[in-house]
Order: C-alpha cells, then sequence, then structure tokens
C-alpha cells in the first residue's frame, strides 16, 4: 500500500527588521534581521511517485512557474536519495511580495519529502539540521531560516541564524497588488553598511513591548522599495490610520506591509475596513507564532552541533 498524502504548511516568513550591515565582494549583502512565521501561508500536498511533478492551484497558482523554475521542484534535489514526489501547491502568498513565499514552498517541499520516510518532528528536524548549508543556501538566502520556520535572529547572507523566544502576536498583512523585485531594490540601496540590531535582544513580554522596540529599529529596503513601488506609501499610510495599530513596516524587499495590533479581533476589523476602501488589495490578518525559551535553545543548540 502506498503512503498516504503529506500536507505541509508554507507560513509567510515577514521581517519584522531588516538592518542591512554590508556588502561582500561578489555582491550579496549582509543582513540582521528579525524574522517571525504567520500562520497566514501556502499549503502543499506531497505523495510519492515515480517521477517529480508540480501542479498548482489557490489564488496565486497562476502566478508562478510549474517547472523547475519553480523552488519547490529545485528544492528536493538537495536531500540524497530522496524519490520522486508529486506536489500539488495551493499558493495563497502573492509572489514576489517579500514574505518568503518562494522559500517558503521550498522549505515545506524539502520537510515533506523527509516526512514521506519519518514523519517524527524530531527525526525531521535532526535531518533539516543535518543538510549542507552552501546547497540550502544555493536557493535562496530565506531558505535556512523557512526551513525551520520559528522565529529567528538572521545574520550573514542568512546563514547565521539564532532562534529566539517570542510572544503571541497578532498582526495585518496587507498587499497592494505590485510585485517588486527583490533585486531591483538591493540595487536602488544607497548605503550598504548600516548599524546592526543590539546584541542583545530583549525578552518582549507581549505585543505591545514587541512594538516599542521595533519603533527603534529599521527596515533598510523600504526606502528603496518605495521608489520603485509608490503604492508601498499608500498601504503604510493606510495600516497606520487603523485603530489599535501600534506599528506599521514594509516586511522584506516588499511590497508586503504589516500592522501589529493587541489582539486578532482588532486586526480582523482592520483587514475589513482596508479591504472596503482597497478591494484590489490583498489582505490577511493572522498571529505570529510564538516560541519558548527552551524550545529556542534546544534548537540553537541542535543546529550547532551539526556545524
Amino acid at each position: 500500500m502506498p503512503p498516504p498524502p503529506i500536507t505541509e504548511f508554507a507560513p509567510a516568513k515577514i521581517n519584522l527588521t531588516l538592518h542591512v550591515t554590508g556588502r561582500l565582494a561578489d555582491g550579496y549583502h549582509l543582513l540582521d534581521s528579525l524574522v517571525a512565521f504567520a500562520d497566514v501561508g501556502d499549503r502543499l500536498l506531497a505523495i510519492r511517485a515515480g517521477v517529480s511533478s508540480l501542479t498548482l492551484a489557490g489564488p496565486f497558482g497562476a502566478h508562478v512557474p510549474a517547472d523547475r523554475d519553480n523552488l519547490v521542484m529545485q528544492a528536493t534535489e538537495l536531500l540524497s536519495g530522496a524519490q520522486g514526489v508529486a506536489f500539488t501547491l495551493e499558493k495563497r502568498l502573492p509572489p514576489a511580495s517579500g514574505i518568503g513565499g518562494g522559500s517558503a514552498d521550498a522549505a515545506a517541499a524539502i520537510r515533506a519529502a523527509l516526512r514521506q520516510d519519518a514523519d517524527d518532528p524530531e527525526a525531521v528536524l535532526a535531518r533539516l539540521a543535518a543538510l549542507d548549508r552552501d546547497a540550502v543556501l544555493g536557493l535562496g538566502a530565506d531558505l535556512p531560516v523557512c526551513l525551520l520556520s520559528r522565529p529567528a535572529r538572521m545574520r550573514g547572507i542568512g546563514e547565521r541564524l539564532d532562534l529566539v523566544p517570542f510572544p503571541e502576536v497578532p498582526l495585518l498583512l496587507v498587499n497592494p497588488g505590485v510585485e517588486v523585485p527583490t533585486g531591483a531594490v538591493f540595487a536602488a540601496l544607497t548605503k550598504a553598511d548600516n548599524p546592526a540590531m543590539p546584541d542583545d535582544l530583549p525578552a518582549w513580554a507581549d505585543v505591545g513591548d514587541l512594538a516599542r522596540w521595533l519603533a527603534g529599529q529599521r527596515n533598510d529596503l523600504e526606502p528603496p522599495a518605495r521608489t520603485i513601488a509608490p503604492e508601498i506609501e499608500a498601504v503604510l499610510a493606510a495600516l497606520a490610520a487603523q485603530r489599535g495599530a501600534m506599528i506599521a513596516r514594509m516586511s522584506g524587499s516588499g511590497a508586503t506591509c504589516f500592522a501589529l495590533f493587541p489582539d486578532l479581533a482588532a486586526a480582523e476589523r482592520a483587514g475589513a475596513a482596508i479591504s472596503k476602501a482597497q478591494p484590489g488589495w490583498w489582505v490577511a490578518p493572522g498571529q505570529l507564532y510564538p516560541a519558548d525559551a527552551a524550545e529556542a535553545a534546544r534548537i540553537n543548540q541542535l543546529m550547532r552541533s551539526t556545524t
């Protein structure tokens, strides 16, 4: 009897901060970013097959490639001896939107392929930690953090990860329907040697504590992204104007922006108001996944032991 299908969630990656701290000779930029993951995302169905394939569905399925240009089809090549997998991707995140959709999908494909052999969280985590780091980075700077899909501080070109404790955080995601190429945003960056975040991150007690701390941090890609896509300014203004919004900022290289709220009900009310005023925008209320200190420390130790 063939193994049952595996369903894997691909959560949206949110850059709560994104400090660009340098540029290497090969053109790669150094980052210092606080990353968290939302309960909003794509969904991947995986069934073992003789030949790997990809079927697309969902509201944004027609907007991404179904061949090897899709990172899902490239991702399982990182697994030695992996058998073919037939994937069905329900694409619910807008592409090229600064929330790691392609990397999240690729990471979900790898987790799903590993679960085909041993559907045990600890075994999957151990195999993720043992993956070739250079090969993983070859598929994109966001892939290492998306593989874990847990709150983390991401540094270097994406290879330095430290999981962090994190509170429950309601938020609203909004995208104006504009794709912003990451390369163009980095090319428009006028200064690449900006200050990093503080060496020691605080222990945020709740969403209000986090929002107050974020007010002193930055997304260095927001100014160049605004020059490429002026619609970002309108999104940020709409978010900041909502009742209960604690902070509004762009995620990643844009154009998706977020605002933090005191509770999910406030985020949902704000989402309804923005959807009514801008029916063409993508609007998604949700929550960022929390993490406790013990889990973060345990996984950090596991990751370091395989380096």
